[in-house]
């Protein structure tokens, strides 16, 4: 038995205490070490690196602990119980890491609990201590750790069968409001930090819906006792990461449903999306698992090349099941995949990285971009929902309905989620052709071993649903439903660029491969002071580019670093990036038959 106990001891200054006792430790020396990364977040974050100061003891004896690397330490050997004590610092408000303040306590286990080599297998006891304190009496607690005598939303001891468990349970300490509501005969809670107005009511029936479709589509449900939806509301922030029973969430406290309202906000339905995207998980990832993360070694990266299909495909899932469960309209969802290939077709690195390579250099790529991330690179997350798309449409088709990619996880369920088999790395595209009776292998080539471009229009086409890529209106477009006869977008001036706000000046934050400003020689990180005279701000600089010209050269004053310098640029025509989508209701009944089939739960079998 490894028994933890964890106390938010200094919340004013974002310290956890944390004690660890092993009965029987190795007789040579245990060895200890702090997760370098955590499941889900695919980037090396050295989580040891809180760790402000540890000790050992042996009965009353205090012994040595001798770092070994970054995040590994060994203990004398000693007889007898072991116990160690360490202090971490919180101070990370994310959906990965630990925080903690005077207002609330959160941690993910891979922040703050040690792992015991040797012991990973052995039983867990956690003992939730509260802060000290009148200040802290009326602190809950929000978990899915099976209580070990802890009542409910209390501080006390709870279990886990094994350290991989221990640290697939984020905890949430202080001022919560909360709210439940049961799916398939299990309880489903939701715990919301931070100032907030929340309808909770609504909130609570809108993923009840959400959670329906999902369980509906693949079947079954997963067996479980409780799941529990984190959120932290913030002023600025979105975000979310999975767990087995739960999952983390961050978003602005604007995007949640207020009271009396009744509208589906554009920030409520990202809100909505998020969540559908975490619980999706609870099959794609969680239990259907690539092999290489099963208990993986979280000392050093676990590389894989299916991380487009397990985002991907749950990327490409989480907004279809808002519809599917009639939380959004169809147009509304249109609306959604429109911007999501708007962001594709704008992404130059798509033709440079296919999603195999990105799911494999996720470690080092997608996690840690720089400015020439658009150039180089391109997400598994959005591309690989694209190819989703086109897998489910291009089956359908096919199969004249008969199969689907809904199919196809449910396969994937039964064969291994349900049994706890992991996906080698061939798993995917083997299960799709044999579940489908298809042989897919020149598309698998095309689209996510090569970079070629995804037959989008065609595939859309065959669901009744019209597709064209023009020019952009202006700089906040970013695609949507065609809400005209197909009115002509006039094509303007444009650099290939990306802004940000430096103060009150306009900074470069991406040039874009082969566009004007590339070719005249400005790079990232230029300030642009004044175009052709006009002081540029971040107000002004896209209006000031729209009059600029295509056949003659601009001036423009820029600051690189603390030197001025002046460009000719011939600005070059806006490009047709952005997508609309529109219903071609004028199409065959068989069509129509098959865009509802699509867009609703009728075709489950």
């Amino acid at each position: 038995m490894i028994t933890y106990k964890i106390t938010p001891s200094r919340p004013e200054a974002h310290i956890f205490h944390i004690e660890i006792e092993i009965e029987s430790p190795e007789p040579n020396g245990q060895i200890i070490s702090l997760p370098a990364w955590i499941p889900g977040s695919y980037m090396i974050r050295d989580f040891a690196k809180n760790i402000v100061t540890i000790a050992a003891r042996c009965g009353l004896a205090a012994i040595e602990l001798t770092k070994i690397d970054k995040q590994t330490w060994q203990c004398e050997p000693c007889s007898g119980a072991l116990c160690i004590a360490y202090d971490v610092y919180a101070w990370d408000l994310s959906v990965r890491g630990a925080h903690l303040d005077t207002t609330h306590g959160y941690f993910n286990g891979t922040s703050v609990f040690l792992s015991i080599h040797g012991k990973k297998q052995d039983k867990c006891v956690v003992i939730l201590d509260p802060p000290s304190g009148k200040n802290y009496a009326d602190w809950r607690v929000a978990t899915t750790l099976q209580s070990d005598g802890a009542d409910a939303l209390a501080f006390g001891r709870y279990k886990a069968q094994n350290y991989y468990e221990l640290i697939d349970h984020p905890v949430e300490m202080g001022h919560f409001t909360h709210g439940a509501f049961e799916v398939a005969g299990t309880q489903h809670e939701i715990a919301i930090t931070g100032k907030h107005s929340t309808d909770m009511n609504r909130l609570c029936a809108d993923l009840k819906q959400i959670c329906e479709a999902q369980i509906k589509m693949i079947g079954e449900f997963t067996a479980m006792k409780r799941y529990l939806f984190l959120v932290m509301a913030v002023g600025e922030g979105y975000g979310g990461l999975e767990h087995k029973t739960s999952t983390s969430l961050i978003c602005k406290r604007s995007d949640l449903p207020r009271p009396g309202k009744v509208d589906v906000t554009e920030g409520y339905r990202q809100f909505l999306g998020l969540c559908s995207h975490e619980y999706f998980h609870l099959w794609n990832v969680k239990r259907i698992t690539p092999k290489r993360f099963q208990n993986a070694d979280l000392s050093t990266e676990a590389y894989s090349r299916l991380l487009w299909a397990f985002e991907g495909i749950t990327s490409y899932y989480d907004d279809l099941m808002l519809v599917r469960s009639e939380r959004i309209t169809e147009e509304s969802y249109l609306e959604l995949l429109a911007q999501l290939i708007t962001r594709v077709i704008r992404t130059p690195g798509r033709f440079k990285q296919s999603v195999s390579d990105s799911s494999f250099d996720a470690w080092t790529k997608f996690y840690k971009q720089d400015e020439n991330a658009p150039n180089s690179i391109i997400s598994y997350y959005s591309k690989g929902a694209l190819i989703a798309i086109c897998l489910d449409l291009m089956i359908r088709q096919k199969t004249s309905g008969l199969k689907s990619l809904d199919h196809v996880m449910q396969r994937l369920w039964n064969d291994f989620g349900s049994i706890d088999v992991g996906v080698d790395e061939e798993d995917i595209e083997r299960i799709i052709q044999h579940e489908t009776g298809l042989d897919l292998s020149r598309f698998f080539d095309q689209a996510i071993r090569g970079t070629e471009e995804l037959p989008l229009q065609d595939l859309l086409r065959t669901v009744g649903v019209g597709f064209n890529l023009r020019q952009a209106t202006n700089g906040e477009d970013k695609g949507g439903v065609r809400n005209d006869s197909g009115k002509r977008v006039e094509a303007k001036p444009a650099l290939g660029v990306q802004f940000k706000a430096d103060g009150k000046d306009a900074q470069l934050s991406v040039v874009l491969d082969d566009g004007a400003a590339q070719n005249a020689g400005l790079a990232a990180g230029d300030v642009i002071i004044a175009i052709n005279g006009i002081r540029a701000t971040p107000m002004n600089v896209s209006s000031l580019i729209e009059q600029m010209s295509v056949t003659e050269s601009s001036l423009l004053h820029v600051f690189r670093r603390d030197e001025l310098m002046i460009f000719d640029v011939i600005a070059q025509q806006s490009k047709p990036d952005t997508c609309e989508l529109w219903m071609m209701d004028d199409m065959p009944e068989d069509v129509l038959a098959a865009r509802s089939s699509w867009l609703s739960q009728t075709a489950y079998g």
